[in-house]
């Protein structure tokens, strides 16, 4: 096993933090699609930093930059839901960015990586219906005091035929989050083969 000396761990922990701190600035430019989902859903592209760090450094890499941005994340905007959208949001980006990074480190190649991409955003997109439908909007309706009907009739000025919050996770949630996972994917594998050198730990890295 390579030992790994100070000044590349030193140089491992300078890049993490300066991809945690550009995911914190990006998740705060977060904005809505309210012609897809209720307003309180607003799309960010924070996960490309996380990405990218995931593939340039490595799976754990990037579970410590998601770590890092939901945690100042919480600390610059509060919550409404005593941490569990919080909770929530750092469970989904780490079913993204982890298998995702994980396939593209088995072999790394452009292959691999969309591959990797075509998992984590699966993954992704059916572990959000469900977290949202059984723990989000619960959380949300407690929070601000509102009955789950409320939130249906809010899917319901999108979609008519919503009547149930199952239904608004798959009409509203699910389309939401498959445009989120093809714009971030997108833009990472437009920009990671000139950012990677960048980023990478050492030369060796691929």
């Amino acid at each position: 096993m390579k030992r790994i000396s100070n000044k590349e761990k030193i140089a491992w922990i300078v890049k993490v933090s300066m991809l945690s701190a550009v995911a914190v600035v990006l998740m705060l430019l977060e904005f809505p699609i309210p012609f897809i989902a209720p307003s309180f859903y607003e799309l960010d592209i924070s996960e490309v930093p996380v990405l990218l760090g995931a593939f340039a450094l490595s799976p754990v890499a990037g579970i410590v930059i998601e770590t890092i941005k939901v945690l100042l994340n919480l600390l610059i905007n509060g919550t409404i839901t005593a941490g569990v959208g919080e909770i929530a949001n750092w469970v989904m980006g780490i079913v993204f960015i982890f298998p995702t990074s994980l396939i593209y480190h088995k072999n790394k190649c452009k292959k691999n990586a969309v591959l990797g991409l075509i998992c984590g955003s699966s993954l992704m997109v059916i572990l959000g219906g469900l977290v949202n439908a059984y723990i989000l909007i619960p959380a949300y309706g407690k929070a601000l005091e509102m009955p789950l009907d409320a939130f249906v009739k809010m899917g319901a000025s999108i979609h008519s035929s919503i009547d149930s919050i199952p239904k608004m996770m798959l009409l509203c949630v699910v389309p939401f989050n498959i445009l989120k996972a093809l714009i971030v994917s997108t833009i990472t594998m437009l920009i990671y083969k000139r950012i990677s050198p960048i980023i990478k730990f050492s030369g060796g890295q691929k």
